[in-house]
């Protein structure tokens, strides 16, 4: 799809997709027997629950074709660590970031025989000279199989391909052994060094040179958008709720902050499909798409106001030509969407809209090392953290009988902070059992153990206060809102499957991304039992049927 075919599909909102009319032909023809043979997992980075309840009943092209599926609009990313590299890492494995590892987007490793103990959580920290900035991208962290590899394993035949709009998110949805992976390098999308480049690689990225030497002019504004066009104030005499994506030359950020950089990533998918003739082969392929758009545009102008309506607009649009195109090559698949995580408003507009304790960050994390250095006499840095919430780190540097003492220090003065609702050492979170139960009745232990990986995981961590946003400034454009918290506006999520035929329900139950795997594996009929996850299946079959396999009644004593 073309950039400017974006304000066409916008404004149709009242015409009946492509999509949707391929779709009711699939639907009259009844669901096939046979698995399907392509499994079309999507994430949404940012996609809240709550944003796509908002906006819902304005869809009519590909987020209307999965509503008219199963559909689940509260799910869980259960855990406590709300962002990107860990929530992707649940959705094709089917288990926690305390079984895959991937704790953060960055975490410390004081084992890590370097000058800088930080790491990424996709990077190959066994290349010299590698950085958490500057790195080699490797799904070496990620310590559990993707569904990609389990299909490989049991049939080498299928091909795994995973595009997305971030290296983290492709590496966590592809796996150790997918065949393709392709995310945003410095001149486009790129892979890894040792793969034989497709030729849909060269054609998009000829487009994505062409969108950054060019002129973009704002987009139309869907009439359901207008009652979020307001001018909010927010940073030095600027403000957000009234940007519609105009901009001159630039390519990186400057494109992925707008609807073209979800354009771009499911125009590479849907050619790659075409050209490497995904599911129509004899075994079943998977194709993983993570759009990013959805969170930087989330970040630099916040959720509630005619950006994210206007993206979430065109995204519709853009799903609804993808699935399409899928329709026009007699494809037969399943399709499941979901997100990393959620995400919470700047607190500029909550302040205004309902939600007076929304607030930033107050002073005081800036300068905890240097405090605790001042207390016990020893050379700053005495501890290693991303920022002011998650995990902490005594560093390696403290003397072994005094890092306790660091500890306790470094807790107290964090306690003090009155923006801080707790902090948890890492005993406390360890000697905590896995969780069970409904996601939504999960304690603050519960999800801080959903994440805790005691080979990776900190000292201690930090727990801020609900609808604390750990910015101290607004940035328009560039930062103003995030996620990460334990808080549910950051975990909840939407999960939605559709495969022609699908019998349509709507369940709000907690059901949890890490049971999409299972789910799936279901659908395609592969055995998982011998895997360890923490997901289970999800009956997507109203009625007597059932898609999910029978679990085996307890041994008797």
């Amino acid at each position: 799809m073309k950039f400017a075919a974006i304000a066409a599909l916008v404004t149709a909102a009242a015409a009946l997709s492509p999509a949707m009319g391929q779709e009711q032909t699939a639907a009259e023809a009844g669901a096939d027997t046979a698995p399907p043979r392509l499994v079309v997992a999507i994430s949404v980075d940012q996609l809240s629950a709550d944003i796509f309840a908002q906006h819902r009943q304005d869809f009519t092209g590909g987020f209307a074709r999965l509503l008219s599926g199963v559909v689940f609009p509260s799910g869980y990313q259960a855990h406590a660590a709300t962002e990107t590299c860990p929530g992707h890492s649940t959705i094709l494995t089917g288990n926690h970031p305390a079984h895959t590892g991937i704790i953060a987007n960055h975490w410390f490793d004081m084992n890590l025989e370097r000058d800088e103990p930080s790491m990424y959580c996709a990077e190959d920290t066994s290349v010299p000279g590698s950085t958490a900035e500057e790195y080699t991208v490797s799904p070496r962290t990620l310590l559990v199989p993707t569904l990609g590899d389990l299909m490989k394993a049991a049939n080498p035949a299928s091909r795994v391909v995973a595009v997305a709009g971030k290296d983290r998110s492709a590496v966590m949805m592809g796996g150790h052994d997918a065949d393709q992976m392709f995310w945003p390098g410095e001149s486009g999308f790129t892979t890894f060094a040792d793969r034989e480049a497709p030729a849909s690689l060269a054609e998009i990225n000829a487009m994505v040179a062409t969108a950054a030497t060019s002129d973009r002019q704002p987009l139309p504004m869907p009439e359901a958008c207008t009652a979020y066009y307001r001018a909010i104030p927010a940073g030095d005499n600027q403000s957000v709720g009234t940007h519609l994506f105009a901009r001159g030359p630039g390519g990186g950020r400057a494109i992925l902050t707008t609807p073209e950089g979800d354009v771009l990533t499911l125009n590479l998918a849907a050619d790659l499909v075409s050209e490497m003739e995904l599911g129509q082969g004899e075994a079943t392929d998977l194709l993983a798409i993570s759009l990013a758009s959805t969170d930087y545009i989330g970040h630099a102008y916040g959720t509630e106001g005619a950006e994210m309506c206007v993206q979430l607009m065109a995204l519709d649009a853009m799903l609804g030509d993808f699935f399409a195109r899928l329709d026009a090559r007699g494809i037969d698949y399943v399709a499941v969407l979901t997100a990393d995580h959620g995400g919470l408003d700047l607190p500029e507009r909550q302040q205004i809209q309902g939600a007076p304790d929304a607030t930033r960050l107050l002073p005081g994390f800036e300068t905890l090392n240097e405090r605790l250095a001042a207390e016990t006499g020893l050379e700053a840095p005495l501890l290693r953290f991303s920022g002011p919430f998650g995990d902490f780190y005594v560093d390696r540097s403290v003397p072994e009988e005094r890092r306790a003492e660091v500890r306790d220090r470094a807790i107290a003065m964090i306690s003090a902070h009155p923006q801080v609702h707790r902090v948890f050492a890492r005993e406390e979170i360890a000697a905590q059992p896995m969780p069970s139960g409904p996601p939504e009745s999960w304690s603050t232990l519960d999800r801080l153990r959903a994440s805790f990986n005691p080979e990776r995981s900190g000292d201690f961590l930090v727990v801020l206060n609900p609808r604390v946003t750990p910015s101290p400034v607004a940035l328009p454009g560039r930062y103003v809102a995030t996620h990460g918290s334990v808080w549910d506006y950051d975990r909840r999520v939407p999960i939605l499957f559709w495969w022609p035929g699908a019998a349509h329900f709507e369940q709000p139950l907690g059901v949890m991304t890490v049971d999409i795997m299972p789910t799936l594996a279901s659908l395609i009929d592969l055995d998982v039992s011998q895997a360890s996850i923490d997901g289970h299946c999800l009956d997507l079959m109203p009625g007597a049927e059932t898609n999910c396999p029978a679990v085996p009644a307890p041994s008797s004593p």
